[in-house]
């Protein structure tokens, strides 16, 4: 019935006119009013009941109206109740298909990452992330110390039986060949064959819990393999594309905001942690505005997505926009571009 209260969840023609409204302000930008709405619903309804219906929405939180228009925009509750529920995907075309396909040809997996934030830049016109791809499984085989000069060391690790990394490390005191050979024994005895993450967790734990009763070159030796498996290496990076495409859009004007989301993408950490909350799920994820919990992110939308060959997750790749961001366009481009850079990284292998 016309004017009628809605409940919880909006009734079929109310959905429909939320979907009408959601659409129109993504495209135009502009808020949405009744008279537009009964332009484009197609519904034969007069423009009384529409604004009745909107009101409705407005009270059960899903649209507002800005205080210099008599139109409404989509919340974010309007947002997410879209994305869920009313959004009509527009998966790429053929053509496009074989362009993201030629795109991600790299051998090098880090070139692949990089390829793979372009893509999604270029054909968004948002920021294409991607974390750079992890192991499926990174194994410490042996570990080697050598004396270098001003109390530093080369620490040789070496990781999956061929991977071989030499890195220069800082310590406190000069360390004899002898000191040095005893301190790789220990940690190659201790920790060969775990994951490296694990080997992090447990130079953490060792270090802490058991430190009294723990001799000098122990002590020693765990101080060293922290410095040769930073947490900030074993946590990895990523790869962004296209932050300059977030100036001048929509709900993203203010240039402040954009100067510490810049920022934000230099610093990764942050960031990492947000992506991480994909890595674990089915398909693709979206954060609207405050939903990721980053507040540096409240007037943005994520879409993003974990990309895998077969039972081993990579990453995670996605888009970085504003909330006015054209769904039904870019949820398919992640998740197909995910798909195809897990099929790329799964042919390198």
């Amino acid at each position: 019935m016309a004017g009628s209260k809605l409940t919880e969840s909006p009734n079929e023609r109310a959905q429909h006119l939320l979907g009408v409204l959601v659409d129109r302000y993504i495209r135009e930008g502009q808020p949405v009013g009744s008279r537009t709405l009964s332009q484009h619903s197609g519904l034969d309804v007069s423009p009384a009941t529409i604004r009745n219906i909107m009101a409705d929405l407005e009270e059960l939180g899903f649209v507002t109206a800005p205080h210099t228009s008599a139109g409404r925009v989509p919340t974010i509750k309007g947002y997410r109740f879209f994305v869920d529920t009313l959004v009509k995907l527009r998966p790429p075309k053929e053509e496009e298909l074989l362009q993201f396909e030629s795109a991600l040809k790299d051998t090098d997996p880090q070139a692949l990452a990089l390829s793979a934030s372009n893509l999604l830049s270029a054909v968004t016109k948002l920021a294409g992330v991607v974390t750079v791809p992890r192991r499926a499984h990174t194994a410490l085989r042996q570990i080697e110390f050598l004396p270098l000069s001003e109390q530093r060391l080369l620490a040789i690790v070496v990781l999956n039986d061929r991977d071989v990394q030499n890195k220069i490390l800082n310590v406190h005191r000069d360390f004899g060949e002898e000191e040095l050979r005893q301190a790789g024994n220990y940690l190659t005895e201790q920790f060969g064959g775990c994951d490296l993450s694990e080997v992090r967790h447990r130079l953490l734990t060792e270090l802490r819990e058991t430190r009294e009763s723990m001799n000098t070159m122990m002590v020693d030796a765990i101080e060293m393999a922290q410095q040769a498996f930073p947490a900030d290496e074993l946590e990895g990076e990523f790869v962004v594309a296209g932050e300059t495409n977030l100036m001048g859009l929509g709900g993203l004007a203010n240039m402040d905001t954009l100067k510490r989301l810049f920022e934000a993408f230099g610093r990764q950490q942050d960031m990492l942690h947000l992506l991480d909350q994909t890595l674990n799920a089915h398909g693709v994820q979206i954060f609207i505005g405050q939903e990721s919990g980053y507040q540096l992110l409240d007037e943005c939308s994520i879409v993003a997505a974990p990309y895998t060959t077969e039972e081993n997750t990579m990453g995670v790749l996605g888009v970085i926009g504003p909330t006015r961001m054209a769904y039904e366009r870019v949820i398919p481009i992640v998740d197909v571009t995910a798909k195809l850079l897990g099929s790329a990284l799964k042919s390198k292998n």
